[in-house]
């Protein structure tokens, strides 16, 4: 190896990442058209409504466009935003023709790559994020996805358990590490620790050395404490701001829905800290609100992001990160686990199971 290859490889371990082998000529990133199924079987729906307006159905096989990755799809995740979003609200603005096909996260196997030198090759076990609704989304047998959002599966997951991760864990690393910052000595606020996105953002803080307080009911209380909490608050029976000191990041995971508590939270900051909130339009004057306590507030939208979901993926490996499935459903149960997602109280994520693998 020469040694301008061996510098730059060092430099790669160093990072924590893998310098990819000298690329081979392989014809294995074609796969016919006609090797191909022409439909794949999905859950639709024909316009917002309740859970039952889903329904399983066959549509034409989403097509692999420029850089994107055809995905044979094992399970996908069920997030807040599909339930919104089959209601009427969330995304559906961007929906333009039904039946349309609900869905962000998957897990599965790679069918079509890029091209022959490409990373990811057909029979790679991977996981990702869709730009949904910017195209078909992933309660589906196929997804054809942006290859820049598209990582290797964990190799310690399963496909269903992989499908829970990369929507609520991109959030939560977004606004925990990208936006938050949080660092050695931090002191957090995690509110509804318990679900798909707040499980991963006590993890996250707390591997990175923050103090974590995670709102949640009482029954999830020693759970979160072997996530990573420091200390749980049963929302039910105590008033945050009434038992809590001081904050130096709030990751807002609510809003200011319910009991005024987006406004309580901006109260328990620090001057210059700062709260994270992911529901969007969940509080139109969280800025003037912030300003008038001279601490900051920032929204979130996540993005699909094949490095970060890879250095999750080494967390996970590592044991340094779990996920949690509350329950699983077959793809022609989408309106069951739509239904139990209205309830808002799950713990970790739901998932629809698309094939056996």
């Amino acid at each position: 190896m020469r040694a301008g290859t061996r510098d730059a490889r060092a430099a790669f371990d160093e990072r924590g990442d893998t310098m990819p082998e000298t690329p081979t000529t392989s014809t294995a990133a074609v796969v016919a058209a006609s090797e191909l199924p022409e439909t794949m079987r999905a859950a639709v729906y024909d316009g917002p409504g309740g859970p039952e307006v889903l329904r399983a159905a066959q549509v034409p096989r989403v097509l692999r466009l420029r850089d994107e990755v055809l995905v044979e799809v094992v399970a996908a995740g069920v997030n807040p935003l599909d339930v919104k979003t089959r209601a009427g609200r969330g995304v559906t603005p961007g929906i333009t023709d039904y039946p349309a096909v609900l869905g962000l996260d998957f897990s599965g196997v790679v069918v079509q790559a890029p091209y022959a030198a490409h990373p990811l090759q057909p029979g790679d076990e991977v996981y990702g994020l869709l730009p949904f609704p910017r195209g078909t989304g992933s309660y589906a047998e196929f997804v054809s996805a942006p290859s820049l959002a598209v990582a290797r599966k964990p190799a310690s997951l399963g496909h269903v358990e992989a499908a829970a991760v990369p929507c609520a864990a991109l959030t939560a690393w977004g606004m925990v590490v990208e936006v938050a910052k949080v660092h050695e000595g931090s002191r957090v606020l995690v509110h509804a620790g318990a679900g798909g996105v707040g499980h991963f953002a006590v993890q996250f803080a707390a591997y990175f050395g923050g103090h974590v307080t995670a709102t949640a009911s009482a029954e999830n209380a020693a759970w979160l404490h072997s996530l990573g909490a420091h200390r749980v608050i049963d929302y039910r029976a105590e008033r945050f701001d009434e038992v809590l000191d001081e904050v130096d990041v709030v990751i807002d995971l609510i809003g200011n829905v319910h009991a005024d508590t987006g406004s309580r939270s901006l109260a328990l900051l620090r001057p210059g800290g700062i709260l994270v909130n992911a529901p969007t339009g969940s509080w139109p004057t969280m800025a003037d609100e912030a300003a008038a306590a001279g601490v900051r507030a920032s929204g979130f939208q996540v993005a699909g992001n094949a490095q970060t979901l890879a250095v999750i993926g080494r967390l996970i490996d590592s044991g340094d990160v779990t996920v949690h499935v509350s329950s699983v459903h077959p793809l022609e149960q989408a309106a069951e686990a739509h239904a139990a997602g209205e309830t808002r109280r799950t713990r970790g994520k739901r998932v629809l199971r698309v094939r056996e693998g």
